[in-house]
């Protein structure tokens, strides 16, 4: 199967990554080129339907399609890292340029100083403009021109071409393995999010970047993997079973509690839906939610509107006895119907509950079951996996897997 990537930038940049993806099988690249970065909505809004996936050539058109909303498929940026950077040092100094006195933009501080420091290079006389969302071109060139500097370096196709003429500058390209790495992670994503099996579970994680290999470990206990989302989050891919197991039911989440310990406040947003779509909306607006729970949170996002808010880890004594209290809070039931429910699916593991088996078990009228199967289903704590043909003459009766 051919995966479309639409391609998103300068001319001469788009050109360059489109000829190193483009040799690769199974990928089609679709160019758009754009004059200034202000114009990527305009491109965008022109590509052709069967764009499966962005590839923006640098954060800043990354950043402007994220602010208007346009990140409808999987999408990410080619990074600039200090190879990058090294390469235009290179450059300069072939030329003669004094690198003493630079201004750049766009890259990180502390990255631009480490560069400098293992090439062993002063780093007094560097000013460093990180980005940051909303940045524009504008600000860009009030920062070079105010810095004073005797060399620019810029990211930007807009600043270089007014840079230039003013100065010695170098516009910084990304290297042909930050676009294959850029590639690799998207097309990743893209797998993922292409099964229409409701079983995937996408979790988006903004924690401080030094949590990275400590959320690596963590998302092994969900037989997941994790790769960068953007610059301040990290997208864990998993599938509903581990997950499911590992939260207790969607109850709790330990490594919520490990991370906030080593590395401060973090968030995560797992979604799981009915499609790739579907499963990364859901991801976004869980991650949504748990912005509002608190400056540490997790939500699980399903389908029909269920956001189902988890606890950090307990200890195990602690979690056996407040396990069922909190699910009984969610479903509106009381602890000792779901300890009665627990014993029929421990009864009849294979089978799936019915109206019919609730009732019987549990006293009460068919109606009064649908209705509890119907609370456990929006609680996320029960899914309708079929139907099974009953003995009389009425509807076949709708069979659950309750998860308790």
């Amino acid at each position: 199967m051919v995966t479309t990537i639409g391609v998103v930038g300068p001319s001469d940049l788009v050109t360059s990554t489109c000829k190193i993806i483009g040799s690769q099988r199974g990928i089609e690249v679709v160019p758009l080129k754009y004059r200034r970065e202000t114009d990527t909505p305009k491109v965008m809004a022109d590509a052709p339907p069967s764009v499966d996936a962005w590839l923006f050539t640098g954060v800043v058109p990354y950043q402007i399609a994220a602010a208007n909303d346009l990140l409808d498929r999987p999408a990410t940026h080619v990074g600039y890292t200090g190879a990058t950077l090294l390469r235009a040092l290179v450059e300069l100094l072939g030329d003669g340029q004094d690198i003493k006195s630079m201004s750049i933009d766009v890259l990180d501080e502390a990255q631009v100083h480490e560069t400098l420091a293992e090439a062993g290079l002063p780093t007094r006389g560097v000013k460093v403009l990180p980005y940051r969302p909303g940045l524009s071109s504008d600000d860009v060139l009030e920062f070079h021109r105010n810095a004073k500097a005797t060399v620019a370096i810029t990211c930007l196709r807009s600043a270089y071409d007014k840079l230039r003429a003013e100065r010695p500058t170098i516009r910084l390209a990304p290297s042909i393995h930050s676009v294959r790495s850029a590639l690799n992670g998207l097309l990743l994503v893209h797998d993922a999010l292409r099964s229409d099996d409701a079983q995937i579970a996408l979790g988006l994680v903004e924690i401080a970047a030094a949590g990275e290999s400590a959320l690596r470990r963590e998302a092994g206990s969900l037989g997941g993997s994790v790769i960068p989302y953007d610059d301040k989050r990290y997208l864990v891919i998993a599938t509903r079973g581990p997950l499911e197991q590992a939260t207790a039911s969607f109850t709790e989440l330990g490594m919520l509690t490990r991370l906030k310990e080593q590395f401060g406040p973090v968030r995560i947003g797992f979604g799981i839906g009915g499609s790739g779509i579907e499963t990364e909306a859901l991801a976004r607006r869980a991650l949504g939610r748990a912005k509002t729970a608190g400056r540490t949170a997790a939500v699980v996002s399903l389908r029909n509107d269920i956001d189902l808010i988890l606890v950090g880890g307990a200890t195990p004594r602690a979690q056996q006895r407040s396990k069922l209290q909190l699910l009984a809070q969610r479903a509106g039931l009381s602890k000792a119907t779901l300890e009665r429910l627990q014993e029929l699916v421990h009864s009849e593991p294979e089978d799936g509950l019915t109206t019919r088996s609730v009732a019987d078990h549990l006293g009460i009228q068919p109606r009064t079951a649908r209705r509890v199967l119907n609370r456990l289903e929006r609680a996320g704590l029960a899914d309708a996996t079929g139907t099974q043909i009953g003995t009389g003459s009425g509807r076949p009766l709708v069979v659950y897997r309750v998860h308790l």
